[in-house]
C-alpha cells in the first residue's frame, strides 16, 4: 500500500493513527462483550475504518456528517464521550435515544451527526436539505453522507443525487463499496464496472478512492473541501474496501470465498498505516504500546460508567411527551377588516404572509416557482421571494420530503407541495419514518408542512382524487389538519407553519374556487385540536371535515326540521374529543361523514371513541357514512355513486327515525 503524506506534519500523521486505532480497539472490546452476552448485537466496521476517520478528520467540526451503522469512526473522531456511545448501544437512559432506538440510529446536533434509519436511502435526501441550508446561508460548509453499495440500488439514491446535481449542492456522497449487501455480492446488485460511473448520468464529478488508505482518503477529502467552498457542487465518491466480518455478527461470513478474505486481510487499514508510520520514523513500538494502553484504559473506564448506570424505569408521561416537539400555540388575533376571498386565496395569502414572517421558510414542489403550482397558489411568489426560497423540484417526492427534513435540521422551515395528495405515496417512507419519528427518537424537530391538494368530485380518476388522511392519522408524531372554509384554512396553515412538528395539511381541491368567505386580511392563527361548531341543535350530532362539512350543510338546510349540532373537526390529529363527546352526550345520536372509504377511517375511530365514552347517553347506534370500498372512478356517474354525499341524507333520515 502506497502512502503519500503530502504536506502533513508528523503530529498530523500520528493524530490520524490514534483516530484510526480507537474504533478498532472499541470493536475488539465489543466483540469480546458480545461473546460474553453483555452486548446484544454488533455491526462491525473492521476493515473500513479509514473511510470514516479520513472524512471526519478532513471536515470541520461544525460540518454535518450522516453516517451508517459501520461508521463508528465518525462518532469517535467527533470526540463523543465513549460512555455516551456505550449507553446508547446498551439502551440506557443517558443514551442519545433514551433506549428508543438501537446502535447508531440517532442524531446529535452537538456533534453535527445525523444518524440513519434502517431504510438507508432517505438520509441522502436529508443531506441535500442540510446542504441547501448551508448554501442559502452562504457559509461555505460541506455535508458528507454515507451509504453502502447496496443502497445505491434504491430510488432514494437516484433522487438525492439528481436533486443535488440540479441544485449544485455541496454534498459528498460517500459510497462504501465493501463487496456485499449482507450476503449479496456486487455482481448481483449492479452491472456498471464502478459505482462512481453513475456520476456521469447526473453530470456529477466522481472519484474512486482506496478506502483502506487513510492518507488517500484524508488528502482527497481535504482537497475537495477547499474546492467546494469556491465551487459548491456535489461529488460522488466510491471507496473500494471490504467488510471483514458479517453483516452483523450472527450472520457470519461463510458466503465469502476464503481467498477473498485473505486478499483483503493484507490490506488492513490499521496495520498497514502503522507499518508505514514505523517505517518513516513517526511511530515507535513503545509509543504504539503506550497509545494502545491509553485507548484501552479509556474504553474500560467509560464502559464501567455505562455499566454503573441503572436500567431505567419506563415513564408513560415522558414517553408520550416526547412524541412531539413541545410547542406553545402562538396566538395572533384576526382584525375586523376582512376581504371576501376563495379557499384557494386563503391558502395563498397564508403562504405569502408566512414567507414574510419567516425569512427561513422555503417552499418546494413541482412547478411551484414561475408557473405558480398546479393550482396557481404560489403564482407571483418567485418575483416577491426569489427562487432560492420558492423552488421547483424534480419529480421525486421521497427525496424532496427528506430534503425538507434536512432543511429543518439545519435551521430552516419547509413547506412541501404535493401536486396532488395521491402522489404522496411516492414520499411515504420519509414522512412516516423520518418526520414522524425523529423527535421521539432523538429529540430533533421536523419543522415541515406537507400540503395535500386532495379529494373527489372533479372526475379526475383514481390517481388525482383520493382523500388519504387516514394513511397518516394513525402514525404517531404527525399532525393532520383538514379545513373546510377559507377562514380556517388561512389560520390553520399559519399555525402549521409556526409549529415545529410535521403537519399534513389537506386542502380539498373542489373547495378551492367554489367556497368564498369573509376572511381577516391580517396574519392570524387558529389552534389545532379545536373543532368548530357550525350549527347547533338538540336531536343529533353530525361530524365531518373537508368537503363533507359542505355536503352535511346542504343536507341539513334541505331538511330544516332536523335540529343538529354540526361539528367541523378541522384538525384530525390532534382531535377535539371534548367537543365531540359533549355534543353526543347532549343529543344522544351521532352520524359521522367522511369522504374516504369507510373501513379504517376517521369515522371508525370516532365511533369507537363514542361507544367507549358515551354508550349510556346514546339513543341509537352511531352511524358512519363514507365512500364505497373501491378505488375512486373517473366517469361522473360512477364517481357520484362512489362518493357518500347522496347516501348521507338517507342514513341521516334513517337515524332520525330510530
Amino acid at each position: 500500500m502506497n502512502f503519500d503524506r503530502k504536506e502533513l506534519s508528523n503530529t498530523q500523521l500520528l493524530e490520524l493513527y490514534k483516530k484510526l486505532l480507537k474504533p478498532r480497539l472499541i470493536e475488539e472490546k465489543m466483540l469480546i462483550l458480545l461473546r460474553q452476552g453483555k452486548v446484544s448485537k454488533w455491526f462491525s466496521g473492521i476493515g473500513q475504518e479509514a473511510i470514516s476517520i479520513g472524512i471526519t478528520a478532513a471536515l470541520d467540526k461544525d460540518e454535518y456528517i450522516l453516517p451508517m451503522h459501520r461508521n463508528l469512526g465518525v462518532f469517535t473522531a467527533r470526540d463523543i464521550p465513549l460512555h455516551k456511545l456505550f449507553s446508547q448501544w446498551q439502551g440506557k437512559k443517558s443514551g442519545f435515544t433514551k433506549g428508543r432506538d438501537r446502535s447508531f440510529h440517532f442524531g446529535t446536533q452537538k456533534y453535527k451527526i445525523i444518524g440513519m434509519i434502517s431504510h438507508l436511502g432517505p438520509q441522502m435526501g436529508v443531506a441535500d436539505g442540510i446542504a441547501l441550508a448551508n448554501k442559502l446561508k452562504k457559509n461555505g460548509k460541506v455535508t458528507a453522507v454515507f451509504t453502502g453499495e447496496g443502497a445505491t440500488s434504491e430510488g432514494d439514491f437516484h433522487e438525492a443525487l439528481n436533486i443535488a446535481s440540479v441544485w449544485d449542492l455541496p454534498v459528498l456522497f460517500v459510497i462504501e463499496n465493501n463487496g456485499y449487501g449482507l450476503s449479496t455480492p456486487t455482481n448481483e446488485q449492479y452491472r456498471c464496472e464502478n459505482l462512481a460511473d453513475k456520476g456521469k448520468g447526473y453530470g456529477m464529478e466522481s472519484h474512486i478512492i482506496d478506502g483502506n488508505n487513510i492518507l488517500e482518503v484524508y488528502n482527497k477529502i481535504a482537497e475537495l473541501k477547499v474546492s467546494m467552498i469556491d465551487d459548491p457542487r456535489p461529488v460522488l465518491l466510491e471507496f473500494k474496501t471490504f467488510r471483514m466480518r458479517g453483516h452483523e455478527e450472527a450472520s457470519g461470513t461463510k458466503y465469502v470465498p476464503q481467498e477473498l478474505m485473505d486478499e483483503w486481510a493484507v490490506k488492513d487499514p490499521v496495520s498497514n498505516y502503522k507499518d508505514y508510520l514505523l517505517q518513516v520514523g513517526v511511530l515507535f513500538e513503545p509509543m504504539d504500546a503506550e497509545i494502545k494502553a491509553g485507548i484501552k484504559a479509556e474504553i474500560d473506564e467509560n464502559w464501567a460508567i455505562t455499566q454503573a448506570e441503572p436500567d431505567f424505569t419506563a415513564t408513560l408521561e415522558e414517553e408520550m411527551n416526547d412524541v412531539y416537539q413541545p410547542y406553545t400555540f402562538e396566538e395572533f388575533k384576526p382584525d375586523s377588516a376582512t376581504e371576501n376571498i376563495r379557499f384557494i386565496d386563503a391558502i395563498s395569502t397564508s403562504l405569502r404572509q408566512s414567507m414574510e414572517r419567516h425569512p427561513n421558510l422555503v417552499i418546494m414542489g413541482q412547478d411551484v416557482a414561475e408557473y405558480g403550482g398546479a393550482f396557481k397558489i404560489t403564482d407571483g411568489f418567485v418575483e416577491k421571494f426569489g427562487k432560492d426560497r420558492v423552488r421547483n423540484t424534480p419529480i421525486c417526492e421521497s427525496a424532496v420530503v427528506s430534503a425538507a427534513n434536512g432543511l429543518s435540521i439545519n435551521g430552516y422551515k419547509a413547506v412541501v407541495e404535493m401536486q396532488f395528495a395521491d402522489f404522496v405515496s411516492s414520499g411515504f417512507n420519509p414522512i412516516v419514518n423520518l418526520l414522524a419519528k425523529q423527535h421521539y427518537r432523538w429529540n430533533e424537530k421536523a419543522d415541515v408542512v406537507v400540503r395535500m391538494p386532495c379529494g373527489g368530485g372533479t372526475q379526475a380518476g383514481p390517481f388525482h382524487s383520493q382523500t388519504n388522511e387516514s394513511w397518516f392519522t394513525k402514525t404517531p408524531g404527525l399532525k393532520v389538519v383538514y379545513p373546510a372554509f377559507p377562514y380556517d384554512a388561512k389560520g390553520l396553515l399559519n399555525t402549521a407553519i409556526n409549529d415545529p412538528n410535521p403537519v399534513l395539511f389537506f386542502e380539498h381541491k373542489q373547495l378551492y374556487r367554489s367556497v368564498h368567505q369573509d376572511v381577516p386580511a391580517n396574519y392570524y392563527t387558529i389552534p389545532f385540536g379545536r373543532a368548530a361548531l357550525i350549527k347547533e341543535g338538540t336531536e343529533v350530532t353530525v361530524i365531518s371535515f373537508g368537503a363533507g362539512v359542505h355536503w352535511a350543510l346542504d343536507t341539513l338546510n334541505k331538511n330544516a326540521t332536523i335540529s343538529a349540532d354540526l361539528i367541523d373537526l378541522r384538525s384530525l390529529q390532534p382531535l377535539d374529543t371534548e367537543t365531540i363527546i359533549a355534543s353526543v352526550k347532549k343529543t344522544g345520536k351521532c352520524i359521522i361523514l367522511q369522504e374516504d372509504t369507510l373501513f379504517g377511517g376517521m369515522a371508525s375511530d370516532i365511533s369507537a371513541l363514542l361507544m367507549e365514552n358515551c354508550f349510556k347517553y346514546l339513543d341509537a347506534p352511531v352511524k358512519r357514512v363514507g365512500s364505497l370500498e373501491s378505488p375512486i372512478p373517473f366517469v361522473k356517474t360512477l364517481e357520484d355513486q362512489y362518493l357518500p354525499k347522496a347516501r348521507f341524507e338517507k342514513e341521516l333520515l334513517s337515524l332520525m327515525e330510530y
